[in-house]
C-alpha cells in the first residue's frame, strides 16, 4: 500500500481506502463488516469512511461495533462521517448545515459509533439556506472542542469551498482541508478547471466516491442486473436507469480490451485510472463480500501501467 498526503495537510492516507455506502447494514451483517475490514486493513488501508445518513445510522453503529471486535489500536486508522440529511424529519434535524443540527449531530454519530473522535468530519451536502459562515464556525468548534479532528465538503461547489477557505482564513478558524466528490471515468466534473485553485493553490485533498459508477465500471451489468448486486436493491431503484444506460454499457465494452491487455479487471484498471489523477488522495473502494475487498487492493499492482498512449486511448472512448 501507497500513502498519500490529505493535500497539504500532514495526515496521510492510503491510496486505496474502503466506505460503508449502500453495504454495510443494507447488503452485509456485522461479522461480513468485520471480515471485510479486516481484509482492507492487512493490506494497508487505514481510511474508513461512513456518514449518518448510512442505512439511518445503522451503518455508524455496525462500523464501530467492528472496530470494537477487531481491537485495533486507534492511532492506526482513520475514520470519517458525514453530516447534512439527519435522521429526524423535522426542522433544524434534516437537509441543514446550521450550528444546532452540526453540533448535535456530531454527538450522535460519536454515540454510534463508540468513539471520543473522528478523524475527518464532512459536511455531506451544501445548505444554501445556512450562512458559509455558520457552518464554519461550528465545524471550527467541533475540532476544537475534540470531536473531529479535520473538517471538509462533500460534493460542494467550488465557489462555495473558496468562500468557506476565505472565512476561515479571516476568522483564523480551523479551514476544511478536503472535498469527497464523485470520481469516475465517466463523471470528472468535480475536477473541472474551476476547481483546479482549491486543490492547487489551497491544498485541498480529496477523498472519491463511487470509482467504479456504482459498479458499471466492473462490467457486471454488460447483461442486465444481477439479483445479488446493488442495483437489484428496491430502496436503490434510482441507481437503475445508469446501470443500464447503454450509452455507458458501449464505453464499458470498449474499456475491456485495454483492461485485458494489462491483466487487470475492468473493476482494478478503473480504480488504478482514478489514482492517476495528483489531486486524488484516496480513492473510496466499496465491497458486499470480502473477496471483492481481496481484487480492488490488487489495483494497486496497476497504477503505473498507464502510459501516455493508454491515457490517451481512455480519453477518445469516454470523452
Amino acid at each position: 500500500m501507497n500513502y498519500r498526503h490529505l493535500g497539504k495537510a500532514g495526515l496521510q492516507v492510503s491510496e486505496l481506502s474502503l466506505g460503508s455506502w449502500v453495504t454495510f447494514h443494507n447488503q452485509v451483517d456485522l461479522d461480513a463488516t468485520v471480515e471485510m475490514m479486516a481484509a482492507a486493513y492487512d493490506a494497508g488501508v487505514n481510511f474508513f469512511d461512513n456518514a449518518e445518513a448510512y442505512a439511518h445510522g445503522k451503518s455508524e453503529e455496525i462500523m464501530g461495533a467492528a472496530v470494537r471486535k477487531l481491537g485495533w489500536r486507534r492511532g492506526s486508522y482513520l475514520i470519517s462521517t458525514k453530516l447534512f440529511w439527519g435522521l429526524h424529519d423535522k426542522p433544524n434535524e434534516t437537509n441543514t448545515l446550521n450550528r444546532k443540527y452540526l453540533l448535535e449531530g456530531i454527538d450522535g454519530s460519536l454515540q454510534r459509533l463508540g468513539m471520543d473522535y473522528v478523524d475527518l468530519l464532512f459536511c455531506h451536502r451544501a445548505d444554501p439556506t445556512t450562512p458559509i459562515e455558520e457552518t464554519v464556525w461550528a465545524m471550527h468548534n467541533i475540532i476544537e472542542r475534540g470531536k473531529a479532528l479535520y473538517w471538509g465538503t462533500s460534493e460542494w461547489e467550488a465557489a462555495d469551498i473558496q468562500s468557506a477557505l476565505d472565512i476561515a482564513e479571516r476568522h483564523h478558524l480551523h479551514k476544511p482541508i478536503v472535498e469527497q466528490p464523485v470520481y469516475n471515468l465517466f463523471e470528472q466534473h468535480r475536477f473541472a478547471p474551476e476547481y483546479e485553485p482549491i486543490y492547487k493553490d489551497h491544498g485541498y485533498g480529496s477523498t472519491i466516491w463511487s470509482p467504479l459508477a456504482s459498479g458499471v465500471l466492473t462490467g457486471k451489468y454488460q447483461g442486465g442486473i444481477p439479483d445479488d448486486s446493488r442495483g437489484a436493491l428496491e430502496s436503490l431503484s434510482w441507481l437503475r436507469d445508469s446501470l443500464t444506460n447503454p450509452e455507458r454499457l458501449a464505453k464499458v465494452a470498449a474499456l475491456q480490451p485495454l483492461a485485458s491487455d494489462m491483466g487487470a479487471t475492468l473493476a482494478q484498471f478503473s480504480l488504478a485510472w482514478c489514482l492517476q489523477n495528483p489531486y486524488v488522495s484516496t480513492v473510496m473502494t466499496g465491497a458486499s463480500r470480502v473477496s471483492q475487498v481481496h481484487e480492488n487492493m490488487k489495483a494497486l499492482d496497476f497504477v503505473d501501467r498507464f502510459t501516455p498512449e493508454v491515457m490517451a486511448e481512455i480519453g477518445k472512448i469516454v470523452g
